[in-house]
């Protein structure tokens, strides 16, 4: 299955650099000063805005690269009976790298877009909590065909399993992720370090007590640098939510 994968750039602000508390600063007095000029204030507001959009596209670049040094080879769990070759599920994608993408403040909707005939266009949009999004696409197809050119499913079917292969293949293209049997044939050595249990200790923990108990257990674990750091800011924002 041949699919056409496309990342839109990023649309970087024309102007850069420190100062978004002086020049909010500047704004607040320029709007209560009935005899500045409409057209500056506009100019200022444009420029604070510029600058928000850039120090939010370098938070997701940090972010980015915090959840790929946490994230490792997924192992391969499912076999295609055309090939004979091992692939992972969208599903093992999600398990494995949902935790650790969300713990940092990442979050992942798909759609669908026209795409030519035959073909099923599937945009990923990944947005991070400081404001910044990028989109991703790819154009997968969808005639129903398989290997050897025969008809094998529905027109509907044909649909869902193209969008399907797009959202797996985006998944897997925007965190740079690895598939266990390009490695270790197929096997799951090379996984990421599973968070989901500490991830759902503490999202369930009721007050900070019960928090500081998890952060002892979690001193006392053995656990990788990388997960330790995504665990640790689950932690954080949880203790802000329980507290008084």
């Amino acid at each position: 299955m041949n699919a056409v994968i496309e990342h839109k750039p990023d649309a970087l602000p024309a102007e850069t650099g420190e100062g978004a508390t002086t020049i909010l600063s500047v704004i607040s007095r320029a709007a209560s000063d009935p005899s500045v000029d409409i057209e500056k204030l506009e100019r200022l507001m444009a420029m604070k805005e510029r600058m928000d959009a850039k120090q939010a596209e370098t938070a997701f670049a940090a972010a980015l690269s915090r959840v790929q040094a946490a994230m490792g080879r997924v192992g391969a769990d499912k076999k295609n009976s055309q090939t004979g070759s091992w692939y992972a599920t969208y599903g093992a994608l999600d398990k494995a790298l949902r935790p650790i993408y969300t713990a940092d403040g990442f979050s992942l909707s798909f759609g669908t877009e026209p795409a030519p005939e035959g073909m099923v266009g599937v945009v990923c949009y990944v947005s991070h909590a400081d404001g910044h999004t990028r989109e991703y696409r790819a154009q997968v197809p969808s005639d129903g065909k398989g290997i050897k050119g025969n008809s094998m499913m529905t027109s509907t079917h044909a649909f869902g399993s193209g969008a399907s292969y797009g959202m797996r293949y985006l998944l897997k293209l925007i965190f740079n992720v690895a598939i266990g049997e390009d490695d270790d044939d197929g096997n799951a050595a090379g996984a990421p370090y599973d968070i989901s249990e500490w991830s759902d200790a503490i999202a369930g923990a009721a007050d900070k007590p019960e928090l500081d108990r998890l952060a002892t257990e979690l001193k006392a674990a053995n656990i990788p640098a990388p997960a330790l750091r995504n665990i640790r800011a689950l932690w954080a924002r949880r203790v802000k939510e329980v507290a008084p």
